[in-house]
C-alpha cells in the first residue's frame, strides 16, 4: 500500500486524474471502475475539465462498473448511481450509457443480481483501476461494519450513520433507501489497481483504522492492506489519524520519477 499526504484535496484531485488518465491511455479496453459520494467529484470533474480542454485522453471504448446501486428509487430517480454517474462524468466523457454498467435494482431481478454482476465484472475482464472512498465508520462501497472480508456483490441493508451520511444528497433520511446492491470486498479486491481518496478530518479516523489498524471486519477499508497495488491519496484533514504521515511523505517525495503510481 502507498500512502501519499497531499497538500490539498486539489491535488489529490489531479493525481487521481491522472492515475486514471494513465489507466486509460495504456490499456488496449480500459475498465474503469466508479464510485459515487463527493470524495470523488473533484477528480471526476478534473477529468472533464481536461478532457473538454482537448488534453486528456481519448475515452472510446472505455467500460465502467459502479460499485452500488439504491434499490427502491423509481426508475430514473437523479440520485440512483446510474444517473449520478452519467451526470457527473460519463456523459461529459462521452462514454456512452450501454458502456456504464451497475448492479440491476429492479425488483424482479434482486435475488440474482449479486451474480450476474459478478459475472459480467468477470466477462469484462476485471477492472484496470478502481476508485474508492472510504466512510466515516471505515465502510468501503456500501460494505459496512461487519461485512465478511470475502463477500461478493449483495444486497445489503444501510446503517443509520451512512444514511444520515447521504441524506444531504435528498430532501431528508426518510429518503434515502435502507437498501442497496454493492460489490462486496472480495469483488473490490479482485481490481488490479486500487485507488482510494480521503479528504476531510471526518475521514481521519477511519482512514487511519484502514491504513494502519488491524484487519478486521469492524473497519472494512482495512481490507485495503491485502491488495498488492493501492494507492492512498490524502488531503491534510483526512491525514491528521495516520501516526506514520510524515514517513509516507517522505517516501513519496523520495520516489524516482519513473516508479509512478
Amino acid at each position: 500500500m502507498e500512502v501519499v499526504p497531499l497538500r490539498s484535496g486539489s491535488e489529490v484531485a489531479a493525481l487521481a486524474a491522472d492515475v486514471v488518465e494513465a489507466v486509460v491511455r495504456s490499456a488496449a479496453s480500459p475498465v474503469l471502475g466508479l464510485a459515487t459520494g463527493s470524495t470523488p467529484l473533484p477528480t471526476y470533474r478534473e477529468l472533464v475539465r481536461r478532457h473538454e480542454a482537448g488534453v486528456g485522453p481519448s475515452y472510446d471504448g472505455v467500460r465502467c462498473f459502479n460499485l452500488d446501486e439504491y434499490v427502491g428509487l423509481p426508475a430514473g430517480h437523479p440520485e440512483s448511481y446510474r444517473a449520478t454517474i452519467a451526470r457527473e462524468l460519463t456523459d461529459a466523457l462521452g462514454i456512452p450509457a450501454d458502456r456504464v454498467h451497475g448492479p440491476d435494482p429492479t425488483p424482479e431481478g434482486l435475488p440474482t443480481a449479486g451474480s450476474r454482476y459478478e459475472d459480467a465484472l468477470v466477462a469484462a475482464g476485471g477492472v484496470d483501476v478502481q476508485v474508492l472512498g472510504i466512510g466515516t465508520d471505515g465502510h468501503l462501497a456500501f460494505n459496512e461494519p461487519g461485512s465478511s472480508l470475502g463477500s461478493l456483490t449483495r444486497l445489503k441493508t444501510l446503517t443509520d450513520e451512512t444514511r444520515h451520511d447521504n441524506a444531504r444528497f435528498f430532501g431528508s433520511i426518510d429518503e434515502v433507501p435502507r437498501h442497496v446492491l454493492t460489490q462486496g470486498l472480495a469483488t473490490i479486491l479482485r481490481a488490479r489497481h486500487l485507488l482510494l481518496l480521503a479528504t476531510g478530518s471526518a475521514k481521519a479516523d477511519a482512514l487511519g483504522a484502514a491504513v494502519e489498524g488491524p484487519l478486521t471486519a469492524s473497519c472494512p477499508a482495512s481490507v485495503l492492506q491485502l491488495h498488492p497495488h493501492v494507492t492512498v491519496l490524502c488531503d491534510p484533514g483526512a491525514a491528521e489519524g495516520l501516526v506514520r504521515r510524515e514517513h509516507y511523505r517522505a517516501v513519496y517525495d523520495a520516489k524516482p520519477a519513473w516508479q509512478g503510481l
